[in-house]
């Protein structure tokens, strides 16, 4: 299967929809996108969205993230999908590689990443990149109503 790689530039139905396919098999939370959800997204200087594609279908997607803080400019990634029917040919890996070449070109000191302890492919496939666990606590809240 040949994949390939590239920066999502425009808020396009084609995109639209990849996310209405893709976001539910990330998060059951999630709600759907529409396309000026997208384009705030895509339109946002701190996120670089990855698409990959497999016969010139989207078949997965994720998001780097950058800001800059006063202890450096930080890289996170975010909701990486990649398509039940694509798994298992190297795309999460391929998306994660050009995540991080993207973050190192822009001057990121580190890339962080979170994943929950169940999903053990996932979790396998971060650590054969060399994404090592930290030992932190993650806290959030529910701020919306």
């Amino acid at each position: 299967m040949k994949i390939e790689i590239e920066v999502a530039r425009h808020a396009g139905r084609e995109v639209v929809d990849a996310f209405g396919r893709l976001l539910p098999q990330l998060s059951t939370t999630a709600k759907p996108l529409d396309v000026e959800a997208v384009r705030r997204i895509l339109a946002c200087d701190a996120n670089t969205v990855l698409l990959a594609r497999a016969e010139r279908e989207i078949v997965g997607t994720l998001t780097l993230v950058m800001v800059p803080v006063p202890s450096g400019l930080r890289a996170r990634i975010e909701d990486v999908v990649v398509d039940e029917g694509a798994r298992g040919h190297g795309i999460a890996g391929r998306l994660i590689e050009e995540a991080v070449r993207v973050a190192r070109e822009g001057g990121a000191r580190t890339v962080d990443l979170t994943s929950r302890p169940d999903r053990l492919a996932a979790n396998r496939l971060y650590e054969r990149l060399g994404f090592a666990v930290r030992e932190s606590t993650v806290y959030r809240m529910t701020v919306e109503g």
